[in-house]
């Protein structure tokens, strides 16, 4: 069996450049890790680091058991925090970051019942759209959105609830412009889209996973998903948007959705926790409360095909 804290002095080594810098954050002699990580080569039988005055790093197959052993640790931290916060209140602050949409849009409601379920917690949110480093910045909690998987990293990860996306514009627009009945008419329309380097395109997934990739010139983007909403309500076009923060603007028929059976981007919602030991149990509270809430906010359920009654798409005159 290998010795936990070995395992441990290892990815600390890794993390931190070194025996040097890794000794210092630790409080432990340098030679005491580089005897704890020999013990830990002689029990698996390989070499899992390079040493040498020029430079130092991992071999092949100690990066390999690196990533195995982030995993073991997480595992191992998991099990003792679920076992501890049965005995603790949650309590003390959290520092969280996320997104400047998806605290307007899906945490602004439940921040505050946390909150007065659990007195004793405080939480500061910071919203940024730009991409932090949680760790150097010293976040507990970050919650981010994101269409493809998260970097693998020291951090844990934990999803929490899918938001799509999926198109729409405002009645006036479809009026003077006729509503696509198909992905292929959207290029024939005004777009509005998000502000991101590469290609504008819309990439749609609609029944049995079919993808149609559609050319879009936009008439305005920005990266702010409240402009884009408003753009569209204004009849600038059609826009790409998470379906949940589009519900009172279709309720009020301030927009319309197009081609509800299409999904303009199958976005996710998760919790990032840096790997760190005495994660505070009020930040795994918090985790557990969103996972268990957000989804009923990100909730949204596509238009009736058959309620929609398109026209044509072709364009013509107001």
């Amino acid at each position: 069996m290998l010795d936990l804290k070995d395992v441990f002095y290892f990815v600390q080594v890794v993390d931190r450049g070194g025996f040097t810098s890794a000794s210092r954050t630790l409080g432990l002699p340098k030679s005491t890790l580089s005897n704890r990580v020999r013990e830990l080569e002689g029990i698996l039988g390989v070499t899992l680091l390079n040493r040498t005055s020029r430079c130092f790093g991992m071999t092949e197959v100690g990066t390999q058991f690196y990533h195995y052993a982030q995993t073991l640790l997480q595992a191992a931290e998991v099990a003792e925090e679920a076992v501890r916060q049965r005995a603790t209140e949650p309590s003390g602050v959290i520092r969280m970051t996320t997104a400047v949409e998806i605290a307007q849009f899906a945490l602004k409601d439940l921040i505050p019942i946390f909150l007065n379920k659990h007195p004793k917690v405080q939480i500061v949110e910071i919203t940024t759209d730009a991409l932090v480093d949680i760790v150097a910045d010293g976040f507990d909690l970050a919650l981010r959105g994101h269409t493809a998987p998260l970097q693998n990293s020291s951090l844990v990860q934990r999803a929490i609830a899918r938001a799509p996306w999926y198109l729409f514009a405002g009645p006036g627009y479809l009026e003077a412009r006729g509503t696509p009945t198909t992905p292929e008419e959207v290029a024939q329309h005004d777009t509005i889209a998000i502000a991101r380097t590469g290609s504008s395109n819309l990439v749609l997934t609609g029944p049995n996973g079919r993808r149609c990739i559609v050319q879009t010139v936009p008439r305005f983007q920005s990266n702010n998903l409240v402009a884009l909403k408003e753009s569209a309500c204004a009849n600038l076009g059609i826009a790409a948007l998470p379906g949940y923060i589009c519900r009172e603007e279709i309720a009020a028929g301030r927009l319309k959705q197009v081609l509800p059976r299409w999904i303009a981007a199958d976005a996710r919602l998760s919790a990032l926790i840096p790997y760190k030991r005495g994660l505070l149990p009020a930040v795994r509270s918090l985790v557990d409360f969103l996972a268990l809430e957000i989804p009923r906010v990100t909730a949204f359920e596509p238009a009736a095909t058959e309620d929609l009654q398109p026209k044509s798409s072709s364009k013509r005159s107001a």
